[in-house]
This record gives C-alpha cells, structure tokens and sequence, in this order.
C-alpha cells in the first residue's frame, strides 16, 4: 500500500511541472518576460566582455610602453671601454629595482658584435625567444606570468667626447611579471559585472512593470469580452485597447465577428421558429382529421375521404421536410462541410431542362417563357443543383407575374467573365420593404398568397444557398408595377 502511494506522488508531481511549464509557455506574459531577461543578459554578458578585453588591453599598451622605457634604461648602462677597441660593456651597479621584488623583472642584452652582453641573475635558462616578427609575447615562468619586449637597434647611448669608436647596436629584451595586470584586470572585471548585474535587475524591474502596464488593455478587452453572452452581443472596448494601434485590428474582427454570431444566432432562432410554425400547421390538420373520424362510427367512404385529406397532409409535410434538409446540405457545402466530385456542364443545358419542367405550371398560367443565349457556358457544377436553382426562380416568375404574360431567361457570357443568368417577369413587383428579405428562410412578403400557391418560403433561400456554395452571387431588382429582375452570377474561369 505503501509502494503505491509512493509511486503516485512523482506522478502527479511531474503532471503539476508539465501543466505549469505548459501555462508558462502559453503566457505572452511569461515569454515577453523572457526575452526581456535574455536579452538583458546577453547585454551584460557582452558589456562585461567588451569591458575587460578593453581594460586589459589598455593596461598591456602602458606596460608595454613602461617596459619599452625601462629596456631603454637598460641601453643607459652599456658603456664602452676606455681604449679605443671599441668594446662595451654593462654596467650592473645603477640597475633600476623591480616593480615587483617578490617576482623581479627579467631583461638581457646582445651586441651585434659580441653577441650575449648581459643579463639578469634570474633569466631562466630555458626561455625560447620567438623570432624576429613578434616584439611582444606572453609566456609563463615560476608558476608567474610574464609580458616580454624585444627591442632593435639600440645604439649605445654612453660615449666620451673627442674619443673615436666603431659603432654598434644593441638587442634588449625586457620582461616583467603580469600579477598586477591580472588583478587590475580582475577587479574591473568585478566592478563592471557588478554595475551590469544592477543595471540588469534594475531594466528587468522596468519591463516587468512596462510588460504589465502594455498587457492591461489586452486583460480588460477580455474581460469585457467575457461579458458577452447571448443576451448581450455587444462588445465594449476600452478606450486604452482603441488606442493601441495594435489592438486596433483584433477590436475590429471581435467586433464583426460577434455581429455575424449575433446575425447567425438570429437567423437560427427565427429558423427554428419558423420551421416549428410551418411543421405545427399540417401536423395540426393532420391531427383534427384523424380525431375526427374517431369521434363516431362512419361510413367507408368517410373513412376514404378523411385519410385521402390527411395523406394530401403528410405529403406537404414530407415535402416541407425536404426542402429543409435540402437547405441545410446546400448551407452545409457552401461552407466548405462537404465536398464532392463534380464534371463540367453546360448551364444552358440545365436552363433548357428546368425550363421543360416547368412547362406545366406555365400552361396553366397561360405564361410563356422564352430562352435567348449567345453559345454554350461550361461551368463545374452538379446540374440537379442548377436546375433546382433555375426552377425556383422560374416558379417564383410564373407564379407571381400576370397570368397570360412572358417570363425572360437570359443567359450571358462575355469575353470569358462570369456568366450571368437573367430571369425577369412583368408581374406586380415585390415591396421594397420586402426586397431586402426575399432570400431569408421562411420569408413571405404576402403569406396569403403563397400558402395558396403551396410555398413554404424556403425556395429561394435554397436557391442563394447553392449559388454561394459555387463562388457566385444572387441579386434581386424590382420595382412596383414593373416586374422582378433575378440575376445569378457564376464565376466561370479557364479551369472549368
């Protein structure tokens, strides 16, 4: 029992680490304070490098000048002999003392005649001259680092006057021990890594609170956002977050996107509403029929005539339920849900057929309906879909124009834009209250008349729903007493 409880805790331990290195890294917050002390450590970093390469620099360009003076005191203690031979030599007694006692300078002397003149007690014995090339070099002796100088052709500066001798020049190399430097070197390392370290937490503070200050707008836009629900749609944005030309953009999307939810959500309510008064009607009918014929015993053909009636019911109500789902699939394509393989059709051909199948209707309006073209228009498309379209807006002409009158099709293409398909009556008009609204689901303008024609107000919501699935667009045009103009737009392109 105990194993087990001892084998959870990890487990929850690393699930605790894991969900808040994932909270962290899902924080704008979290990484903008990130960067923020990254970069400031990078800056650190590299202001204390570049101060102590510069330190260190400078200190090696004093010694070196320091050692170039104390070779040339060296040069000061070559003297030349009292005959005229023209030998040197060195003369120990005015050597200047080392800077450091404890690890005393290193120096030797060569003459261009007799070679090795002179040197210092301490020379080591196995110090390697790099060649002619490098007059300054570092090397390492008694566990001590040492800076060494080479200098050329350095007369001999002691001579007596009115005395004639053959001139020579001498080689000096100079040493001294680098313990000062390094600790020079070593405290303004410190002292800079110091002032880097407070400058690092004081500009970490300052963006700690700049990152906070800058994320407040964003905090209170989502708490106001918060707010929002289906019984408040508005989004009020503080006057920090309109400010922000950052923020300006995603103010404006949330804004037109909760416009289009609140447009959607709208549309849906009334749809169901609609469709529940719609279905409510011929179930109701439906209904009354059949508790009719139950009240009391009837004759057969009673009983044949009430059912005939609540069949004629059921077939409205199945057609009702047909074209719902059949907008709810158009709906559904026109928003990329479903796909399907389509072959490339002429949409003349589809005008053509839809045309023959509302013949009868025609007829019995006395209407007629003529067709003009200028060639063939080959678009992707399924042509049940076009058809359904073209017969809608066909119905709706024939219908809703004056009996014994013509209904115009139009089909139009020009230099390979988008065809355009024109269906155009000379009936009464439609509203232009109403003309807004005529392709909303369920929408009547003069319900009395369409229930006695049989519609539902769902024929051309279908119609705008197919049209937009293919990339097109439906306008209506109308005008009291002058008819109604319907234009469909397709876009036709070289790839269909």
């Amino acid at each position: 029992m105990n194993h087990e409880q001892n084998s959870v805790r990890p487990r929850s331990t690393r699930h605790r680490s894991i969900v808040s290195g994932s909270m962290l890294r899902g924080s704008i917050k979290g990484r903008l304070i990130t960067i923020v002390v990254l970069s400031q450590t990078l800056l650190a970093a590299g202001l204390l490098f570049a101060g102590i390469f510069y330190t260190r620099q400078r200190l090696l360009s004093t010694l070196d000048a320091g050692m170039q003076a104390r070779a040339m005191s060296v040069a000061a203690l070559v003297r030349y002999a009292e005959d005229a031979s023209g030998n040197v030599y060195f003369d120990e007694t005015l050597m200047p003392s080392s800077l450091d006692p404890a690890h005393p300078d290193l120096f030797a002397v060569w003459t261009e005649r007799t070679g090795l003149l002179a040197r210092s007690a301490n020379w080591p014995g196995s110090l390697e001259i790099p060649p002619t090339g490098r007059d300054h070099w570092n090397f390492k002796w008694a566990h001590t680092h040492y800076r060494g100088v080479r200098v050329f052709q350095v007369p001999v500066l002691d001579r007596e006057e009115g005395k004639s001798f053959r001139p020579q020049s001498l080689t000096i190399v100079y040493a001294a021990p680098m313990i000062q430097l390094d600790q020079q070197v070593k405290q303004a390392g410190i002292s800079i890594a110091l002032s880097s370290l407070l400058l690092l937490g004081a500009t970490v503070l300052l963006a700690l609170w700049g990152i906070r200050r800058g994320l407040l707008p964003l905090q209170e836009l989502a708490a106001q956002a918060g707010l929002v629900s289906t019984h408040n749609w508005e989004l009020h944005v503080p006057d920090d977050a309109q400010q922000i030309k950052e923020l300006r953009p995603l103010t404006q999307s949330m804004t037109t996107m909760l416009a289009r939810l609140q447009h959607s959500f709208d549309q849906q309510r009334e749809f169901l509403g609609n469709a529940a008064h719609e279905l409510k009607t011929p179930v109701a009918v439906l209904k009354s029929t059949l508790q009719s014929l139950l009240q009391r015993p009837r004759a057969s053909e009673e009983y044949r005539t009430g059912l005939e009636h609540s069949l004629e019911d059921l077939e409205r109500l199945e057609q009702l339920l047909q074209w719902m789902l059949r907008l709810a699939r158009a709906e559904q394509w026109a928003h990329g849900a479903l796909r399907r393989d389509l072959q490339v059709i002429d949409v003349i051909a589809t005008c053509e057929e839809a045309v023959e199948r509302t013949r009868h209707l025609a007829d019995s309006r006395k209407a007629t309906v003529h067709l003009s073209k200028n060639g063939p228009v080959l678009f992707r498309a399924d042509p049940e879909d076009l058809q359904l379209v073209w017969i809608n807006l066909l119905e709706n002409a024939v219908r809703y124009g004056p009996e014994g009158g013509s209904v115009e099709v139009a089909v139009i293409q020009e230099n390979a834009g988008p065809a355009r398909i024109i269906f155009a009556d000379h009936g009464a008009g439609i509203a232009a209250a109403d003309l807004p609204h005529v392709f909303e689901r369920f929408y009547r303008g003069d319900p009395s008349r369409t229930r006695i024609t049989g519609g539902f107000g769902l024929g051309l919501a279908i119609a705008k729903a197919l049209v937009e699935a293919y990339g097109g667009t439906i306008t209506a045009d109308s005008a009291a007493g002058k008819g109604t103009r319907m234009t469909v737009e397709l876009p036709i392109n070289r790839n269909n």
